[in-house]
């Protein structure tokens, strides 16, 4: 079988940023395998394409979750990117990289390398910020980064009711000081087009001898001799493809597919690999637990008026326009992320920072209807989630067959903190939403959360209708603990050249979105990897 120094398996956030920093000197030979395609549709570079990519297989994996969740109708869908660039190329292109606290915790968690001093240059590395180069901004990277560029009447009604509760105004997010309200900053170019970590990273290293990329690869195994990693299995096609690495094997198939491969390769709690039928290679318990992942809902407002509002953008002869105008001149609400702007704030008495984050879009989807059907009356809508969840769940395999399901439990909201978390948010968003300066716009909360007021009604419409906000973390988690699978470089502790390198590493979520910190951490597992060598 072919040979390589480096085998990468999973073509997305961290995988890309890896397959380039790896290859650069053109001394070491790299392959990355992803199990999905290119990435290189129209619908894929436009940012609000993700409507379509996430519902389409060919683009996005499904992975229904158990379902713990009283009242829930039916099971949860977990959506992840099922192509180079993964799920950054069908993400909301929310730019946000935590704080200076975040990292801090994971140096203390897992080592000093992962401090915010040491950060913070991958941080600024990677970037290319239209809003010019500062001490916590970079300028010259691979992925640039913008912020609204034209914020509507709304947006700005919006942060000033903020500033009415007392939340300082900022011009960006990824900034030392975490609480406060301003827009939002996006991987989106200055002709509106997706930046996904494969469009950033994989076309620098285009051309390159030494790097080898294969797609429409699923890996299933990895092969280990004498405890040493040396290669990787999987199918392809549906043909038995195998791979050799006499340097590392490095696993970036993200927080669900990172403990799958793992346990299926015989890695993972003993207890489980015998009940699924897979000989036990390494005990090693904490592989598939310590899920951490976000839940949240919609909370809907009526607008006033139809010209505030998005919802009539993205059908008929409107979404037509709207096409076309990205495609010619990349503007328009068709080139925008998910999100507009977003507050961090303190909802419960006791936080010293910010403990949740809040979403808001100016278009509102029908809570009644499935898929993303748009209100016919104008609306917005807010989200929230506690920035650092602790309630853990769980990813395990169910048999030795690679293409059975997988048992996900989320359990969500089993832990009391994040409980009160939720309900304060809750709370918070419909304070935020009377404010002085929304009262020209915002008629008042309607739909099915509305109707949520006690406690016990917003945890019980939290069980029934909440999502997951695509943010797991934590399952192959790195630590200085023996208990971690993971030491402080990444490297599996018990089998020798194997290292995980995604969002399953993070012990605690970094606060916010995950798709920059995945970049940033891919960015310094890379120099900590070629460091080692030399």
């Amino acid at each position: 079988m072919d040979t390589f120094d480096y085998i990468i398996v999973g073509g997305g956030s961290a995988g890309c940023v890896l397959a380039e920093r790896l290859s650069a000197d053109g001394k070491s030979q790299v392959l990355l395998v992803e199990e999905g395609g290119s990435g290189d549709q129209f619908m894929v570079k436009m940012p609000k394409g993700f409507g379509k990519t996430l519902s389409s297989p060919e683009t996005a994996h499904y992975y229904a979750t158990v379902n713990p969740r009283e009242g829930a109708v039916g099971r949860e869908m977990w959506v992840r990117g099922k192509m180079l660039g993964g799920s950054s190329a069908v993400n909301g292109m929310v730019w946000n990289r935590g704080v200076p606290a975040d990292y801090d915790r994971l140096a203390e968690l897992a080592g000093p390398q992962w401090s915010y001093s040491e950060m913070l240059p991958h941080m600024r590395g990677i970037e290319n910020h239209l809003l010019g180069e500062s001490d916590t901004r970079g300028t010259g990277g691979p992925v640039e980064v913008s912020t609204h560029p034209r914020p509507s009447r709304l947006l700005k009604a919006w942060v000033e009711a903020g500033a009415q509760l007392g939340l300082p105004v900022k011009e960006e997010h990824s900034i030392i000081a975490q609480e406060g309200i301003g827009p939002m900053q996006w991987n989106i170019d200055r002709r509106g087009r997706r930046v996904s970590s494969a469009r950033a990273f994989l076309t620098l290293a285009k051309g390159r001898p030494n790097l080898t990329v294969v797609t429409g690869l699923r890996t299933d195994r990895i092969i280990v001799r004498d405890r040493r990693a040396i290669g990787i299995e999987g199918v392809r096609g549906g043909q038995p493809v195998s791979y050799g690495a006499r340097g590392e094997v490095i696993l970036s198939a993200g927080a669900i597919g990172s403990p799958r491969i793992l346990q299926l390769s015989g890695i993972g709690p003993a207890e489980l690999l015998s009940a699924a039928g897979v000989p036990v290679l390494l005990d090693s318990p904490s592989i598939g637990c310590h899920l951490r992942e976000h839940l949240l809902i919609a909370q809907n407002f009526r607008l006033r008026s139809q010209a505030d509002s998005d919802n009539r953008a993205y059908s008929g002869l409107n979404l037509l326009r709207n096409v076309a105008r990205h495609a010619l001149f990349g503007t328009g609400p068709m080139s925008y992320g998910s999100t507009e702007a977003a507050a961090f704030a303190r909802v419960l008495p006791e936080s010293t920072r910010p403990d949740t984050q809040i979403m808001f879009q100016p278009y509102s989807l029908d809570p009644e209807k499935e898929g993303m059907a748009f209100e016919t009356e104008p609306g917005a809508y807010l989200y929230s989630f506690p920035l650092r969840p602790q309630s853990e769940g769980s990813v395990m395999i169910t048999t030795a067959d690679p293409a059975a399901p997988l048992a996900i439990d989320p359990r969500y909201l089993s832990a009391e903190g994040d409980r009160r978390t939720v309900i304060g948010a809750t709370r918070f968003i419909r304070k935020l939403m009377t404010q002085p300066a929304l009262a020209p716009y915002v008629v008042g909360e309607v739909g099915p959360a509305a109707r949520a007021q006690t406690d016990d009604e917003i945890l019980a419409y939290y069980h029934r209708a909440g999502q997951a906000g695509y943010h797991a973390t934590a399952t192959v988690r790195m630590g200085r603990d023996n208990l971690a699978p993971l030491d402080g470089n990444l490297r599996l502790r018990g089998i020798e050249g194997l290292r995980v390198c995604d969002l399953s590493v993070f012990p605690e979520m970094i606060a916010g979105n995950t798709n920059a910190p995945t970049m940033a951490m891919a960015s310094r597992a890379a120099a900590l990897i070629l460091a080692q060598r030399a």
